[in-house]
């Protein structure tokens, strides 16, 4: 099994390892993380999860220099580089994060007080982890986006590269083999070995007279991502939020904001389930038929987020879930949300990116920032 933290050394030859040795340890068991210990062994680098270089001295910078080639061919994710501060060790951390830098390599220096370290590492680990679920994921496109969704497409090479995942475009006649829809969707999620989908949902009004919102509802409480009207970015965000913190997100979008207050009411005909602590069954909003999901999820901090489809932007925003309601004259699922950035709602009357967001329990900004720098 692989190692979850990994610890590899720079040291300069005119330091005495013996005194250097010493403080590796004082330094590395303060911190209060289980790692194994590589040293100058960077044979398996990148192996583990979190691969982390100690600079342990100054004067180090040309062995990295010389390791770079190496280390680059063994993993393609950012350097981080953990100093103690002794020895002149920031002030050579800082000449290598500089080179990296100018060379559009990603880097990060993981330096301040243990107990700072420590939850830095705990959320790098995290991340880390989050782009090996993510890396080789597939996700499907059932059907193509809804007409309306004229800004919510995606750049498939992109998403590949910066994520590994891949998009894979599934006919929507292959829904209609099977007539019950909750089956035919895990038939498949079973034929084309994926981690979750994007249903062109609104078609299946016209040929099934029927809507996806519980089908959807259910696999989401599974473990799938499931999205809505073939939104791809909105599929893409609740994929990283099911790598990253594993629990489920409520695809949303907004009617009504209040630009003085900072609230928001978000609404949408199905919430997964394992989100809400009771629910109801209605008809489908627009349609009038078929069943729709009134769920009702618990109040509390949550964050609002959404990635593009080339991944190229993103926005989050914290915010408390002040209360859920059910009122007739919109989608059965219906929360309102004070943004704790009153301003935030800017983005949405100016530059959003398109309409569905994505909805989850607990504030998680920080984490999300870091995944997609």
């Amino acid at each position: 099994m692989k190692e979850n933290i990994a610890i590899y050394t720079l040291t300069s030859e005119l330091h005495d390892e013996e005194a250097v040795s010493a403080v590796t340890r004082e330094f590395l068991t303060s911190l209060g993380v289980e790692y194994e210990f590589k040293g100058n062994d960077y044979n398996d680098y990148g192996s583990a999860c979190l691969n982390l270089i100690y600079v342990r001295t100054g004067g180090t910078e040309g062995i990295f220099l010389q390791l770079l080639p190496k280390l680059q061919a063994k993993s393609k994710r950012p350097f981080y580089l953990l100093t103690s501060g002794k020895s002149n060790s920031l002030a050579a951390s800082m000449e290598i994060l500089s080179y990296l830098r100018q060379h559009d390599i990603k880097g990060e220096i993981i330096h301040g007080s243990s107990e700072y370290i420590a939850q830095r590492i705990i959320l790098l680990k995290n991340v880390e982890e989050a782009h090996r679920i993510l890396n080789g994921a597939r996700l499907g496109i059932i059907g193509k986006p809804s007409d309306w969704l004229i800004s919510s497409h995606a750049d498939k090479e992109q998403v590949k590269n910066r994520l590994g995942i891949e998009l894979i475009d599934i006919p929507m006649d292959v829904m209609y083999r099977n007539r019950n829809i909750y089956e035919a969707l895990k038939s498949i999620i079973t034929e084309y070995q994926l981690q979750g989908f994007t249903l062109r949902c609104f078609d299946l009004l016209t040929t099934l007279k029927d809507t996806g919102c519980l089908a959807l509802a259910k696999l989401n409480a599974e473990g799938y991502v499931a999205g809505c009207e073939g939104d791809v970015p909105a599929m893409l965000t609740m994929m990283i939020v099911r790598s990253l913190l594993g629990i489920s997100g409520f695809q949303a979008n907004p009617s009504n904001i209040n630009p003085e207050t900072g609230e928001m009411l978000f609404a949408h005909c199905t919430i997964p389930l394992n989100m809400v602590e009771r629910y109801e069954l209605d008809t489908h909003f627009e349609s009038g038929i078929g069943v729709g999901i009134r769920g009702y999820m618990k109040e509390g901090p949550v964050t609002v987020f959404k990635v593009s489809g080339n991944l190229q932007r993103y926005f989050i925003a914290e915010g408390m879930l002040v209360r859920n309601q059910a009122k007739p004259d919109l989608c059965r699922t219906q929360q309102v949300i004070q943004l704790s950035d009153k301003s935030l709602v800017q983005y949405f009357l100016t530059n959003p990116i398109g309409n569905h967001h994505i909805i989850m329990p607990g504030h998680h900004k920080e984490l999300l920032e870091k995944i997609l720098m």
